[in-house]
């Protein structure tokens, strides 16, 4: 059985990056990390690292070992959800993944309320804005914004998305407020500037349509500093409607062309993602369900 913890030591150091890292995270000395690790070398008879100053490096026995030692984890993940599904209420530590922005604004409000439903609960909530494996991060529901998931996992739609423009009213009364989206290349707008976002926007009105191509000297790869940046008056920013839902309440932005939607890629949906299978853990399924009550009638 020393073997077994031995191993998860192991790979949480490969996956941390380093011995230090990996103390930290398994709230342990470095010492006790060390000597884990090359217990388990002895164990197996061969070097699984390369340690230098400045990086840590796998040998070829250790690239077989490490695979191994990340289904053994996975499995025993498995295991773990299957008992706590057959629990009497949710327990134990649910890892949550979310887009930093939607994390911040929508979802990091509404797990207080979870919390005190669920006492015997606690949430490790990570933001991050690349898509996670569930199963080598260690995530057991992951919050993905798109219009198509990958196969092979679950999920659960939890609201609709849409971007929207939005001015200060500053920006309106000095720039005048486009009427229709052919206005929009005479304005300043700002938008996300990477991956398959562009200047090129595609919006419909019932049957009507347009197509515009608009001119920005600036872009942002993060919604909440386009809002920033949209509360001083800079711009006309294009992000998502969660994003700039506070600063709309309180009347620090305005909706421009608000009968206006985008199309594609400026659309999507927000789903709540996990490993299927039988045995889906009674905490994953008591935040989903809470978190399908908590979205608004507007995003569902």
């Amino acid at each position: 059985m020393d073997m077994l913890k031995e191993m998860a030591i192991f790979a949480q150091v490969v996956d941390s990056g380093g011995f230090s890292a990996a103390a930290r995270h398994l709230d342990i000395t470095t010492s006790a990390v060390s000597r884990h690790v090359a217990r388990l070398e002895a164990h197996l008879g061969g070097r699984l690292l390369l340690r230098t100053t400045r990086a840590l490096s796998l040998t070829e026995l250790g690239q077989q070992v490490h695979a191994a030692c990340t289904r053994m984890l996975s499995t025993a993940r498995e295991v773990h959800a299957m008992a706590g599904s057959y629990s009497a209420r949710p327990n134990g530590v649910i890892r949550v993944s979310a887009p930093i922005v939607f994390g911040q604004t929508w979802l990091a409000p509404r797990l207080p309320g979870f919390l005190d439903l669920h006492p015997e609960v606690d949430v490790r909530l990570t933001l991050i804005d690349r898509t996670v494996d569930l199963a080598e991060d260690g995530v057991d529901l992951a919050i993905r914004i798109a219009r198509e998931l990958a196969p092979g996992l679950a999920a659960r739609p939890l609201c609709a998305m849409r971007y929207v423009l939005v001015a200060s009213p500053a920006y309106i009364r000095q720039h005048g407020e486009p009427a229709m989206p052919g206005d929009l290349p005479a304005h300043r707008c700002c938008y996300l500037g990477y991956g398959r976002f562009g200047p090129d926007w595609t919006l419909r009105r019932g049957q009507e349509r347009a197509a515009v191509t608009v001119a920005s000297r600036l872009t942002i790869n993060n919604s909440a500093a386009i809002v920033a940046l949209a509360e001083t008056g800079g711009a006309i920013g294009l992000v998502p409607d969660f994003a700039a839902a506070t600063a709309l309440a309180a009347g620090r932005l305005q909706q421009v062309l608000p009968d206006w939607e985008f199309d594609e890629p400026y659309t999507g949906s927000v789903h709540a993602v996990y490993t299927p299978g039988r045995h889906v853990a009674l905490k994953v399924r008591a935040l989903i369900d809470y978190l399908l009550t908590a979205a608004p009638d507007t995003y569902r």
